[in-house]
């Protein structure tokens, strides 16, 4: 093989690359304005614990979604170490307004049925957790929690209310995805 052939190849091994990932990335931002936020979260109270405001596609095969959340204490396990578990998606909690207490991890048991999942959070279950970590999260506090790990409020004086920014690697929630109320 000639030189000339040899470049010609190694110009086709970066620039094929370079417009794979080209293709995969973005074309726009996706943007969630407060006002929207506020539409949403005026609207699902007393409905509504949880609702999915939009779901992005972050490139790299992979989806960002925000939610917006509200709840009151009808909404903590009075002091139960149950929760939620997700299979798939990761979520970042930013605290909007309220405190309550938080469990975070442990060692997971009588794990309930895998549930096909939602909009919001994709195939999830519930089980009991010994050893978590249970700390009080207020507003302004922001808390990651890792793909699998139980979680739960176990106790909520008031309200909390927070975006959940979902991250999905998995792609199992719709991209795409805009609430209809700030459509």
């Amino acid at each position: 093989m000639s030189m000339r052939h040899l470049a010609l190849l190694a110009a086709l091994f970066v620039t094929i690359p370079a417009a794979l990932v080209a293709q995969q990335q973005p074309q726009a931002a996706t943007d969630i304005y407060a006002e929207q936020i506020q539409a949403v979260l005026k609207n699902m109270i007393g409905a509504s614990i949880d609702r999915q405001l939009k779901v992005a596609d972050i490139g790299g095969d992979e989806n960002a979604a925000v939610g917006i959340l509200h709840r009151t204490s009808e909404h903590d396990t009075d002091g139960a170490h149950t929760g939620l578990v997700h299979a798939h998606i990761a979520e970042v909690y930013v605290m909007l307004s309220g405190w309550g207490t938080l469990l975070t991890g442990g060692e997971l048991f009588n794990q309930g049925e895998l549930s096909a999942g939602s909009i919001a959070i994709g195939p999830s279950f519930n089980a009991e957790s010994r050893g978590g970590v249970e700390r009080e999260i207020e507003t302004g506090d922001v808390v990651v929690i890792p793909v699998g790990m139980m979680h739960a409020w176990t106790s909520i004086p008031d309200h909390v209310t927070y975006l959940s920014i979902r991250i999905d690697p998995d792609q199992v929630l719709p991209v795409g995805y805009v609430n209809p109320e700030i459509q």
